[in-house]
């Protein structure tokens, strides 16, 4: 009887999940997710990696990922341990013939997939898939990744005019019930993976948990509940409230939710409800996010580089005293430091606000720009690898912006907060720190 294992990474669920279904076609199938602790250590500028927000999200969303393959009669392993300490082992115990994986690209996840299979067992058979794009791989009107565009804009036309986007792949048909394995490791605690529990501050643009469920909660309610879809264009630069935007980020960034499912509802909806530029516009910011999954794909480690992708020698900046004031809220520009407040005690932060601080950061103060991306690595909820380090290349003048474009940022605040409500809302921490009235306990 053949045995296939199911490798989850950053493809937390089992709707649109070609790695999950492709295993379930074999007799019995069991499944796997490491907490890899080199994700909690700190990296080279000193935030560990994976911060409290994003830390919780993600347990809630493994938690929801073993109800439901516990609905699919599929087991979940669950591991404090590196993926190349923990899967050779399981291989050779229930003497796994495939394995089946999201094909991840960049350079730590590449490691340790080699690893993993180095380690294991000879005569394996390792199968990877594309698993996190809108537009397939396959499907680009590129013959290699080299030839995709270093500007967004003829990539979105070319592909738009070009590509189908595929149907999402439904969740596999119930195994067995003997499929399930009746002994399991305990399931880590919070506690024993060294996550604190917080409850979110009440004025958080992202009060929402992690897992497949939630996603398909929050996209019934966006979208069909309340109809703010319709109006996505207009409110989606907002700063307060969880309604300005679809917030369905945090999801993607772990693979909880498919950008194809969220395609398909949006057509759902569109002909239901009908379409316009707000529906087209999550749309185009899912391009936006295949864009930078196609610019890590196309130049690799350069995405991490001081220069960026287009290896710009510039006089960067790697002044302490500035770190923490603009870390702490405390620059002196209002707009900033409501900012890099609300992302200090939420995890989160708008778009908005995001491409201000980095502007701010790399080019207001002339920082080094990699540290910024460094720190919301560490703190965002929503962190993704690629849309992270490629917006703040493009944000920083070494990615993909052919206008090296600068933020106003005292017009931006005029524009996007002109009665200060925003600013208000969060600075008023900081009066309260300056009055030594103010713990984060």
């Amino acid at each position: 009887m053949s045995i296939s294992l199911i490798w989850f990474r950053n493809d937390l669920r089992i709707t649109d999940n070609l790695a999950l279904t492709q295993a379930c076609k074999g007799n019995r199938v069991i499944a796997i997710y490491c907490f890899d602790p080199r994700y909690w250590a700190e990296d080279e500028f000193g935030f560990p990696k994976t911060g409290p927000f994003r830390s919780q999200f993600l347990y809630q969303s493994i938690e929801d990922l073993r109800q439901q393959l516990a609905g699919l009669n599929i087991s979940l392993f669950v591991f404090q341990n590196p993926p190349e300490h923990v899967i050779p082992d399981l291989i050779r115990a229930f003497a796994i013939e495939k394995v089946y994986s999201q094909k991840e690209w960049t350079q730590e996840e590449v490691t340790i997939y080699d690893r993993v299979t180095q380690w294991s067992p000879e005569g394996v058979q390792w199968i990877e898939v594309y698993n996190q794009f809108l537009y397939h791989p396959e499907d680009i009107p590129y013959e290699s990744f080299n030839d995709i565009p270093d500007i967004f804009t003829p990539f979105r036309k070319h592909c738009e005019k070009t590509v189908e986007v595929r149907e999402e792949t439904p969740p596999p048909q119930p195994m067995p019930a003997e499929n399930r394995v009746h002994t399991l490791p305990p399931f880590p605690s919070t506690s024993q993976l060294g996550i604190t529990p917080f409850t979110p501050d009440n004025r958080s643009a992202f009060p929402f948990s992690g897992g497949e469920t939630r996603a398909a909660e929050r996209l019934e309610e966006y979208f069909w509940k309340t109809g703010n879809l319709s109006e996505y264009k207009e409110t989606r630069n907002g700063l307060i409230g969880s309604e300005y935007s679809s917030k369905l980020s945090a999801w993607l960034a772990n693979g909880s939710l498919s950008p194809r499912t969220v395609y398909w509802k949006v057509k759902a909806y569109e002909a239901e409800r009908g379409a316009n530029q707000s529906t087209y516009w999550l749309i185009f910011e899912l391009i936006w996010r295949d864009f930078f999954k196609y610019i890590s794909l196309k130049h690799g480690n350069l995405i991490f580089r001081l220069g960026g992708i287009h290896k710009k020698e510039l006089d960067w900046g790697n002044d302490k005293e500035k770190l923490e004031a603009w870390i702490n809220g405390t620059t002196g520009v209002d707009f900033i430091d409501a900012n890099m407040t609300e992302l200090a005690l939420t995890g989160f932060m708008s778009n908005r606000g995001r491409q201000n601080v980095a502007s701010f950061w790399s080019k207001e103060w002339q920082q080094d720009w990699r540290i910024g991306a460094a720190y919301f690595e560490s703190m965002l909820i929503d962190y993704d690898v690629h849309s992270n380090w490629g917006n703040w290349m493009y944000n920083s003048g070494v990615g993909n912006d052919p206008r090296d474009r600068k933020f106003n940022i005292s017009r931006q605040a005029e524009q996007y907060d002109r009665e200060n409500t925003y600013r208000d809302l969060w600075l008023q921490q900081n009066f309260l720190k300056e009055q030594g009235l103010y713990s984060k306990k």
